[in-house]
């Protein structure tokens, strides 16, 4: 017999030819259903298929199945060690699960999420996960397109804010800036500017209130023009802390910056002016990236779970019997030497 490599590529019909099969049983054992097709007929199609070396169309598959085997992955940002983190999680998950993430990224923009979420219905992934904050109140339209995948065999989950009628994986933004504010203040600092991210940014306005709330507690408010907002990045942490520095520090003695990314802009900021983070003025961030013990000074700030919230999520996804259910997964406040005990801490400027 020729070697049918050096002929046309073998169809479906010419495997269950070979393996003395219909078409109909062939497709089933190659697609992985085992429904009314027997253990021996499998072992025929699947020797019949690497004798003529076939290749099964994977779009066929995908529509026999209801799904590939795939899982998307939706962030904002990929640069952003947060999100990086959260897809190793996400990957180590899928893996286990016998699947391949694919990858997506929105720049932080609802138009764009909705967008990949409409184009992915259509390559029928086997589940999509939405990973970062939500950005605005209306969630109406991404619903309606997650609803129109589910209903066509999709699985969703989230990690974000509840919110989405889906299984969420997410944590206490607004407590863990909380708890970092009552730490600070334990430390002896009094006076503090907030750099946050734009308005709409679900995560950004629930750190920076929390963190408005821990000082609150101990009737300290921030002083007028003491909150810059900027972009929810490094360049963005460096702006504003710039924009802060040329306006004068009336006396702050510590900048919360919402996330370590914008933290590690405001040191590099502070370093371009000629001061030095943690003596002249300290800094403190939230997420506990990896480049929070590579700057100098370690930048304090609040630990949060990623990677292990990307590997719950595919579990949500996977296994997930209640559509409402809410994982929430803890925080911890980890304080390093940009923030130094006031005793011995920056000089009030």
């Amino acid at each position: 017999m020729d070697d049918p490599r050096t002929g046309p590529s073998p169809t479906l019909r010419d495997v269950a030819t070979e393996a003395g099969v219909s078409a109909a049983t062939a497709s089933r054992a190659l697609n992985g259903s085992t429904r009314n097709v027997s253990a021996e007929k499998v072992a025929l199609v699947l020797q019949a298929a690497t004798k003529l070396g076939y290749a099964p169309n994977l779009s066929a598959q995908a529509i026999a199945r209801g799904s590939t085997e795939t899982v998307a992955l939706i962030v904002h940002d990929i640069a952003d060690p947060y999100f990086s983190s959260i897809a190793a999680g996400a990957i180590d998950g899928a893996e286990a699960a016998g699947l391949t993430v694919t990858m997506a990224v929105t720049g932080r923009s609802p138009e764009r999420e909705l967008e990949i979420v409409s184009t992915l219905r259509g390559h029928r992934p086997h589940a999509i996960i939405l990973a970062g904050s939500r950005v605005g109140d209306d969630q109406t339209a991404l619903a309606d397109e997650l609803r129109t995948y589910e209903a066509a065999g999709g699985r969703v989950a989230v990690v974000s804010q509840p919110g989405l009628p889906y299984g969420t994986v997410t944590v206490d933004n607004r407590r863990g800036a909380e708890d970092l504010a009552a730490a600070l203040l334990a430390q002896g600092y009094r006076r503090f500017a907030v750099l946050r991210g734009p308005g709409r940014h679900r995560t950004s306005h629930d750190r920076a209130e929390g963190f408005r709330a821990g000082l609150a507690r101990a009737k300290i408010d921030l002083a007028p023009g003491m909150v810059v907002e900027t972009d929810f990045t490094e360049d963005g942490g460096h702006a504003a802390m710039t924009d802060l520095l040329g306006r004068g520090l009336a006396g702050v003695e510590l900048v919360f910056a919402v996330n370590d990314v914008m933290a590690v802009g405001a040191v590099r900021a502070l370093r371009d002016a000629g001061l030095v983070p943690g003596t002249d003025l300290a800094v403190a961030g939230f997420d506990d990236i990896s480049a929070a013990t590579d700057v100098a000074p370690a930048l304090t700030t609040v630990g949060v779970p990623t990677h292990a919230m990307g590997r719950r999520a595919i579990d949500l996804a996977l296994t997930g019997t209640d559509k409402g259910e809410v994982v929430w997964l803890p925080t911890n406040v980890i304080l390093r030497d940009s923030t130094p005990p006031r005793d011995t801490g920056p000089a009030r400027r």
